[in-house]
């Protein structure tokens, strides 16, 4: 384990932290009440909680929770259609694990399989497909989510049963762009953001070049990170070094995994089966123009929707006394909402951002169980 210690090392922790208090105390950062960078994605906000990042670091530097949790962002007219198909007759819906704790309008998937369906967990889109081939008299949809980290994954495991012929396996796709979902962000009036942590494993597939608009077109330094906490540290330092200079860049800290360029060969796999939509309904984003994909014409045979003519809900991201388009936007911390760690708690969770490891919220309550208020 020699390699990721060296990403934990006290050491060179405590230097990092040093720089950033010095970078802090330089004009014209000093001056500032407080400098706000948004970490994009759930993983980064992960590991802030579970090593303590936030707090080592100066009070004054504000470390905002953004959107880019997969599970997070998921509409409930998503879930609602999921659990429409998967109480079809001889359908086997499968689906990453903590998809079916998310709440629903009436229901989850998880009580939707208590109640008769046929969910099942898998780990990746090969293990919906295998069910497929073990299950030939049954029609086998797999409930595809996430951003540009998973939808190669999924773009590969279609090709795959379009070359074996598996006819019986199909996918309700609500896979999200980065690009757009980060665009929104910019565009709010009401979100003040002076930096970003970007995030390493869709740039991994993506690279950095398409990060590029930030910095020109808003004034905006990104760092795209690795995961480990010295990792943070550093893309925290680098986005400290740009705001005290007066720059705004596209930086890699993640450069061990992350290229320039991306992932050509996924990037392939993802233009070969998808396209965007025109707009897509995001929970705690809204609409959000071009940010959604959609089987490109010749292979909507894939599509779920279409094959079991899926009524369209209404979209909704209305949690009732809560508080789940705030945070997720970042304008307010978990913890602010009246709902966290009484009504609202990982085991019985009323909104998505309580779901998932990567959520802001479940990260907060799993790392400061001692900090909340804890009613039932």
């Amino acid at each position: 384990m020699k390699f990721v210690d060296e990403f934990r090392d006290p050491e060179l922790a405590e230097h990092l932290l040093q720089r950033i208090k010095v970078l802090l105390n330089t004009a014209p950062l000093a001056n500032r009440e407080s400098v706000r960078v948004m970490e994009v994605c759930g993983g980064h906000t992960h590991t802030i909680f579970k090593y303590g990042l936030d707090r080592l670091l100066p009070s004054r530097l504000e470390l905002i929770h953004g959107p880019g949790c997969p599970v997070c962002v998921l509409p409930r007219d998503a879930i609602d259609t999921a659990i429409e198909i998967a109480l079809q007759p001889k359908v086997i819906l499968a689906s990453f694990g903590d998809t079916l704790r998310v709440p629903g309008t009436r229901i989850s998937l998880l009580q939707a399989r208590a109640a008769g369906a046929d969910v099942r967990t898998v780990y990746s889109p090969m293990d919906a497909l295998a069910l497929a081939k073990q299950h030939p008299d049954h029609s086998v949809v797999f409930f595809a989510i996430g951003f540009e980290t998973t939808i190669p994954a999924t773009a590969l495991t279609l090709l795959q049963a379009e070359r074996e012929n598996v006819e019986n396996f199909i996918m309700l796709a609500r896979h999200i762009s980065i690009i757009p979902t980060l665009k929104a962000l910019l565009d709010d009036p009401e979100l003040e953001i002076d930096g970003f942590i970007g995030p390493g494993h869709v740039s991994m597939v993506i690279g950095t070049e398409p990060y590029e608009f930030v910095a020109q077109a808003y004034g905006k330094p990104l760092v795209v990170s690795g995961f480990e906490p010295l990792d943070l540290l550093q893309s925290l330092q680098m986005v400290l070094e740009q705001l005290a200079s007066g720059t705004s860049v596209i930086e890699n800290q993640y450069a061990r995994v992350v290229r320039k360029q991306g992932n050509a060969q996924a990037q392939r796999a993802i233009s070969t089966l998808f396209e965007p939509r025109a707009s897509d309904y995001w929970q705690g984003l809204g609409e959000v123009a071009g940010s959604g994909l959609q089987f490109r014409p010749e292979y909507s045979h894939f599509d779920a929707e279409k094959h079991f003519l899926c009524e369209a809900s209404k979209p909704s991201d209305t949690v009732e006394q809560g508080c789940c388009d705030q945070v997720l936007k970042g304008a307010l911390q978990p913890q602010a909402c009246p709902l966290f760690g009484g009504a609202c708690t990982p085991s019985q969770p009323v909104g998505a951002l309580m779901v998932s490891s990567e959520g802001a919220c479940a990260a907060r309550y799993l790392y400061r169980s001692g900090e909340h208020r804890d009613v039932g």
